[in-house]
């Protein structure tokens, strides 16, 4: 029914599904988007999502990096070698690391000079949380994986709208 990119949901009965991979700044503006079957793994996702940049991004610099944050999900070393060929400074919780509650243990390793970095992640949960308001997106009714794509783009197309303020 779905045609091609989708996939049996490992979470909801196996009833096809479409996972959307999605690429923000740090205000939470679409760059890129990528669409795949409900059971593939993000990691796998991660090349197609770089790739779908609509935008020219600049090479990074010592002065000027460019951060890529990502959830547990990503790490493995194909991420890795991927990020780094892009010129990423990356930033992945790794697997089997519990997040430290100890206020202490993170002023000890201020002190001892480690940089600390804020998880960014919900940033891109919130993007997709703007995207899950339109109707359309957040139940994929369409065949053809052209015209879910074509939703998803005037979607981010709005969200960067939105968020430019220029008009509003």
């Amino acid at each position: 029914m779905g045609e091609k990119s989708t996939g049996p949901n490992p979470t909801d009965r196996a009833k096809s599904g479409t996972k959307r991979s999605i690429l923000v700044d740090g205000k939470g503006v679409p760059l890129g988007v990528s669409v795949d079957g409900a059971n593939r793994h993000d990691m796998k996702m991660t090349k197609a999502t770089l790739q779908s940049i609509v935008i020219y991004r600049p090479e990074p610099t010592i002065r000027l990096k460019q951060h890529m944050c990502l959830d547990k999900g990503y790490d493995f070393p194909e991420v890795y070698e991927l990020l780094e060929e892009y010129g990423y400074t990356i930033h992945i919780r790794l697997r089997g690391e519990e997040r430290s509650n100890n206020k202490e243990e993170e002023e000890e390793e201020e002190e001892e000079g480690i940089p600390k970095y804020r998880a960014r992640r919900w940033v891109v949960e919130r993007t997709h949380s703007w995207m899950n308001r339109f109707r359309r997106l957040l139940i994929r009714w369409e065949k053809r994986i052209e015209n879910y794509v074509g939703m998803l783009h005037l979607a981010c197309a709005w969200i960067t709208y939105r968020r430019g303020g220029l008009f509003a």
